[in-house]
C-alpha cells in the first residue's frame, strides 16, 4: 500500500454509493475510511475491470485488497472446478499486483459442504482435503510471490466450510507451504463462532497474519453486535499486525448512517 497509516480501516466497495471507484473513494474518505476492499468476481470478470482499476489507481484510490466472489474455490470436490478456481485466483492476484495492491482473500471453499448438516460425511477424507489445499496454495503462493502480492486464506465457520474453520487450521497450511506469498486472513465474524478465545487466536496467528476482516458477532458492521472490540484491537496490536482492517459485513441500516461510525470505533481501540 502507498499509505503509511498503521492498520488502515477499509470498507468493501459494494457498500459505498457512487458510479465509479473514484466517486466511491471520495465518499469512503468522507466517512473516515482509508481504503476500499474490492470484490473480485469469478468468470475472470476481475481482469475485465482492469481498465477501470488502472484509472482508479492513477487517481489515487487506495485498493489494498480484493475478496473473491466466485461460485467455486480451490477446495472443490470436482478437479475441473478446482483447476478453474486456481486459474481465476492466479488472474486476480496478477490484476491486484498491477494496481499496487496487497493481496487477495479466498476461503478453501464456501457453501460446498458442512459436517454439521446432513449427510455429515464428505466424499473426501481430511487427509485428501489437506493434500488438495496444499497443492493449490503452493502453486498460488509461488505465483503471488512472483507478483509481489499475497494469497490470503480465510477460515470460515463450520456451517460454510468443512476444511478450514479456525485460524490455527490456516496457520498449519501456511507453515507447511512455507511460501512468502501465502498468509492467513482472519475474519472476526467466523472467529466469533469458531474460536474459544478470539483475541488469543489472533495473537497466536500473528507471525502468519496477512489480513483482517472485521464484522460483528451477527455479521453486521462493527458495533452492531457483541464482539469485544477493545480486546480484538488489543490483540491486533499484540500480534504486531499493521495491515488493513476491512469491513466485510451486512449493514444494520442505511450505509450512510451506520458505516461512518465504524472507523472511529476501531481507531479508538487501536
Amino acid at each position: 500500500m502507498t499509505t503509511a497509516v498503521r492498520n488502515p480501516v477499509c470498507v468493501q466497495e459494494q457498500h459505498v454509493p457512487g458510479r465509479s471507484l473514484e466517486e466511491k473513494w471520495e465518499t469512503a474518505r468522507a466517512w473516515g475510511y482509508d481504503g476500499l476492499e474490492l470484490r473480485s468476481a469469478g468468470g475472470f470478470a476481475f481482469a475485465g475491470r482492469l481498465p477501470q482499476l488502472r484509472r482508479a489507481a492513477a487517481a489515487g484510490v487506495v485498493m489494498p485488497t480484493a475478496c473473491v466472489e466466485m461460485s467455486h474455490f480451490v477446495g472443490a470436490f470436482d478437479a475441473q472446478l478446482r483447476r478453474d478456481a486456481r486459474e481465476q485466483l492466479r488472474s486476480q492476484l496478477s490484476v491486484l499486483a498491477e494496481i499496487g495492491g496487497r493481496g487477495v482473500v479466498t476461503p478453501a471453499s464456501y457453501g460446498m459442504f458442512s459436517r454439521r448438516l446432513p449427510p455429515f460425511e464428505p466424499p473426501r477424507s481430511p487427509q485428501e482435503d489437506r493434500e488438495v489445499l496444499l497443492e493449490a496454495f503452493a502453486d498460488l503462493g509461488e505465483h503471488a510471490r512472483r507478483e509481489g502480492v499475497l494469497v490470503l486464506l480465510e477460515p470460515l465457520n463450520r456451517y460454510e466450510d468443512h476444511m478450514v474453520n479456525r485460524l490455527e487450521d490456516a496457520v498449519s497450511l501456511v507453515r507447511e507451504v512455507a511460501s512468502p506469498g501465502f498468509r492467513v486472513a482472519a475474519d472476526t465474524y467466523h472467529m466469533n463462532i469458531e474460536e474459544a478465545d478470539p483475541p488469543a487466536a489472533l495473537v497466536a496467528a500473528g507471525p502468519h497474519l496477512g489480513h483482517v476482516q472485521v464484522s460483528d458477532s451477527n455479521r453486521l458492521e462493527p458495533g452492531a453486535g457483541h464482539v469485544d472490540w477493545a480486546a480484538t484491537c488489543a490483540a491486533v496490536r499484540a500480534a504486531r499486525y499493521d495491515g488493513p482492517l476491512a469491513v466485510e459485513s451486512r449493514l444494520s441500516g442505511p450505509a450512510g448512517q451506520v458505516l461512518p461510525r465504524v472507523p472511529a470505533l476501531l481507531r479508538h481501540h487501536l
